[in-house]
């Protein structure tokens, strides 16, 4: 039995006790632990779902409070008072019934409401087309707050065509205590980390693949689940179906240098930072990306980060970069990283944003109790 009173924050999100298959887990933990850190109650509640019961691999001591269930009903009968008494309740994008999550959530809660969305151009595209079943248009007005993973002119979309109060960016971020550079010993000359996903197949093969296949006595890692072709690869790639958090550092540091692929979606759209650039700069491992629009908000290329789109680009970063000039670029992007996007740097921007969100109700007449800001 919860206390009405217990908790300040409560998250509902698609999951934090397993970072099987997805990145939401990672940054909802860095989040979660830097929240506490400043003082905030946080519950974080999880729809318990089989294939994350399968993968759990979270450490309760450091992430506030999380409890799992396993329905609607379970849901509004154990917490109804508590998401009437937070100060500040976030929903998730993809979280299992996030429609009628948000609909109980905007109607129930007295507090700010917000959505976070991990995948903010994803779930645009997947509006266009009708087949979002964890937001609909009309619950964007009704979110006080858009937590938006990208930036850029599709914040503006969010609240002139979509009636979203207040969008603001909110990125993903890293935690510095478990990302850091650490001498293990590189193993590789490229590594990468992500899910199978079709739209990323064809710039997967380009820039990892087929340089592999032209430089045989290179070595070659990939970490992430669901690739279907593992047996027609080059002998010089190596597969991990999963790395868990508590060895990324480890991957990243085994690498001379990581690959980002992002999802077409996030191109189109750009503004839109992979957690993983930031876990591979904080732990000093060179990147080499492909391109979007605003990565150079995020990193200066040719001095913190390099930028390739064609086989011959990474053959050539990896071949004729001197270790020193690497080593220049891993230090300066881990510098910019730990500057801008650190978990206590989300933290202290959600305060703010929820006080703007705040401030903007009160003046449009809307009473609700205001999230105070930690000293």
């Amino acid at each position: 039995m919860f206390s009405a009173s217990s908790y300040d924050i409560v998250i509902l999100g698609l999951t934090i006790t397993s970072s099987w298959g997805n990145g939401h887990a990672t940054t909802y933990r860095g989040l979660v632990k830097e929240l506490s850190a400043r003082g905030h109650k946080v519950l974080f509640l999880e729809r318990d779902m089989p294939w994350y019961a399968m993968h759990r691999d979270l450490n309760e001591s450091s992430c506030g409070r999380t409890e799992l269930y396993s329905s609607m009903m379970e849901l509004k009968d154990r917490f109804t008072g508590v998401i009437q008494s937070a100060e500040l309740v976030i929903v998730g994008s993809f979280v299992p019934d996030g429609v009628a999550v948000g609909e109980w959530v905007t109607h129930t809660a007295h507090g700010i409401t917000a959505f976070y969305d991990i995948d903010t151009p994803v779930t645009l595209a997947k509006l266009l087309r009708r087949e979002c079943d964890y937001l609909t248009a009309g619950l964007i007005s009704r979110y006080d707050l858009y937590l938006s993973f990208a930036g850029g002119p599709i914040l503006k979309v969010l609240e002139q065509l979509y009636g979203s109060p207040l969008a603001r960016p909110f990125y993903c971020s890293v935690d510095p205590a478990n990302y850091y550079p650490e001498d293990g010993g590189i193993k590789y000359d490229l590594g990468y980390m992500g899910t199978f996903s079709e739209d990323r197949q064809g710039p997967f093969d380009e820039l990892l693949l087929k340089p592999a296949l032209k430089w045989p006595e290179g070595k070659f890692i990939v970490a992430g689940p669901k690739y279907p072709d593992i047996s027609t690869w080059p002998g010089n790639v190596i597969h991990r179906e999963h790395v868990p958090p508590s060895m990324h550092r480890e991957f990243y540091c085994s690498q001379r240098f990581t690959l980002n692929l992002t999802r077409s979606d996030m191109v189109q759209s750009g503004f839109a930072p992979s957690v993983r650039l930031f876990e591979a700069a904080a732990c000093g491992t060179p990147i080499i990306s492909d391109y979007w629009e605003g990565l150079n908000e995020i990193f200066t290329f040719g001095e913190e980060i390099l930028i390739a789109s064609s086989q011959d680009h990474i053959l050539k970063y990896l071949s004729e970069i001197s270790e020193t000039e690497r080593n220049e670029i891993a230090a300066k992007a881990r510098k910019r990283v730990l500057s801008a996007h650190t978990a206590a740097r989300r933290a202290l921007e959600l305060e703010n944003y929820a006080a703007e969100a705040g401030k903007k109700r009160r003046e449009t007449s809307l009473v609700r109790p205001k999230l105070y800001r930690r000293a």
